[in-house]
């Protein structure tokens, strides 16, 4: 036990040293751009670059693992949404709301300072992948989802042209993109470029989780919906049980992919559910209240997956 303590403690001591700082320095949330803008543009896609540069292609290239997460992802989106169509009277805007709550885990900012510390750089190739599938669905599900509920009111061509933009120019994905070629044709930067490389991704992970603890102290609180506990109990536990149990059935894949997937699965909802809400104009003030509340329970729900893959209570190692 005193091991899963010495993994997770470090990673939620960072957010939550930057919640307290969020509370505490009174500092405007634009303060906050430069720090996101060095996490999402250039750390964590040096590290994503450097490491997927560094795979073998086969391991790359095969596409049954990303199959069934985002298969997992689409189905908890799909069990989210009807607890919202129950919960809402049938809103679609909302319901879609919460079906992202209920899937989208926040794999940028805390995915590979959580898999990294607990798996090592092993589980950096099934969390970038990951986190590529999971966010194209994502961004596919939300504006879809959005113009079927009548909150999208642009036409359907430059729906889709705008799903387009988003995938190929998320830096992240981006950076998975080179990575994979890097990897096709061997390439090797030169030391120097290595080295600065290497920098940006020992920065990558602490950057990240003390930016998110900023950025959820900085949002506003909502009321408390009534449907708030029945998804965050399929994020944080149908989720990873889901994934566990497909990826246990499908078989033949590492178990530190199997471990990575599960953790991944296991992260409180986004914050860019929020964003996503605040986007649309709906749901906003109670999609703040699910970036909170779930990342506060998530401590327990996070810690606990820790321990059961730490003591195999999961088997991954029969997988």
């Amino acid at each position: 036990m005193q091991e899963v303590i010495a993994l997770a403690f470090p990673f939620f001591g960072l957010i939550f040293l930057g919640f307290a700082a969020g509370k505490i320095g009174k500092l405007p949330e634009s303060g906050l751009a430069w720090m996101n803008f060095f996490v999402i543009y250039v750390a964590l896609p040096a590290l994503f670059f450097r490491l997927l540069s560094e795979t073998p292609l086969e391991v790359l290239t095969d596409l049954s693992f990303v199959t069934a997460t985002t298969f997992t992802t689409y189905t908890v989106f799909a069990i989210a949404f009807c607890i919202g169509v129950l919960a809402t009277n049938g809103s679609i805007p909302e319901s879609t709301v919460l079906g992202i709550a209920g899937a989208y885990s926040n794999i940028g900012y805390m995915g590979p300072g959580l898999t990294l510390a607990v798996l090592g750089e092993e589980a950096t190739v099934p969390t970038a992948l990951i986190f590529c599938f999971d966010n194209t669905l994502i961004f596919i599900l939300a504006p879809l989802m959005m113009a079927i509920g009548g909150t999208e009111k642009q036409p359907f061509l430059k729906t889709v042209a705008g799903i387009f933009t988003k995938v190929f120019t998320h830096p992240f994905i981006l950076a998975t993109l080179l990575g994979i070629a890097a990897a096709a044709i061997d390439f090797k930067p030169p030391q120097a470029i290595d080295t600065l490389l290497l920098y940006l991704s020992n920065a990558a992970a602490p950057c990240a989780l003390f930016a998110m603890g900023v950025g959820v102290a900085l949002r506003p609180v909502g009321r408390m919906p009534i449907e708030l506990p029945a998804v965050l109990i399929v994020k944080l536990i149908v989720h990873p049980v889901l994934v566990f149990l497909l990826l246990s059935w499908v078989g033949g894949f590492e178990p530190i992919w199997v471990a990575t997937a599960v953790l991944m699965a296991c992260l409180p909802p986004a914050t860019n559910v929020f964003v996503i809400a605040q986007q649309y104009g709906t749901y906003v003030q109670r999609a703040s209240s699910f970036v909170l509340i779930g990342t506060i329970v998530s401590v327990f729900t996070v810690t606990g997956f820790i321990w059961a893959i730490s003591a195999g209570m999961l088997e991954i190692g029969s997988v």
